[in-house]
């Protein structure tokens, strides 16, 4: 992937890598400085990232609120192939606030969203899923150069399984949730042992009892 476009996978779990509970139950597993943390990790980025999963569970805003707010607010961009995004969910009825995206496949209808203020790309398809070289290649020349992927499970294991992944900012918060519980990266389909991708632990920040940890691909 081009160099000039930096992801920095944010996760948010319990200390056995869990980002919800079986019935997706996932507020909050973090504390609350931890999350302010976050909007400060998003001020600082370009545009933050999700998946329409993200999308149709939690109905986010994305926007980055820290005191003071953002001169400007970080692009929102969603991974929506087939453009499941409900044009009254909160992300598309914000866009006033600053640039909505929705990243879709070619073939999508984009009619639902021509009046709203939010953004459409085709960035194309891949194996029955969006084309995340496409995408990462679009916010390039949109001037999005630092992105902030905030999940959900399946779009940080497509990002991951595509090497296109420069940090990992891992919250972790001492609770429990166990294994019926949601994990936050999706399958990878690895084998062997040496498919692995190994990490190399940068920082670590403490926020109360939660761990903030930096991670950058050896």
């Amino acid at each position: 992937m081009s160099h000039n476009v930096s992801v920095t996978l944010k996760i948010a779990t319990s200390l056995d890598g869990r980002i919800a509970l079986a019935n997706g139950v996932s507020q909050w597993i973090t504390n609350s400085k931890s999350r302010a943390r976050v909007h400060e990790m998003r001020a600082a980025h370009d545009a933050v990232l999700v998946g329409i999963g993200t999308v149709l569970a939690d109905d986010p805003m994305l926007t980055a609120r820290t005191v003071p707010a953002p001169e400007t607010q970080p692009a929102r961009i969603v991974a929506d192939s087939r453009l499941r995004t409900p044009p009254h969910s909160r992300l598309v009825e914000s866009a006033g606030l600053g640039r909505v995206i929705l990243a879709h496949e070619d073939h999508a209808d984009i009619a639902p969203f021509e009046r709203t203020g939010a953004e459409t790309w085709a960035v194309g398809s891949q194996e029955h899923r969006l084309d995340l070289k496409g995408l990462l290649r679009r916010c390039e020349a949109e001037g999005l150069t630092r992105i902030f992927l905030e999940g959900g499970g399946t779009l940080a294991a497509s990002f991951l399984k595509a090497g296109f992944v420069n940090e990992i900012a891992w919250f972790r918060a001492p609770i429990l949730i166990g294994g019926d519980g949601i994990p936050a990266i999706g399958a990878l389909g690895l084998e062997q042992m040496p498919q692995t991708s190994r990490w190399h632990l940068k920082t670590r920040e403490s926020y109360d009892d939660d761990w903030l940890e930096i991670w950058r691909p050896v």
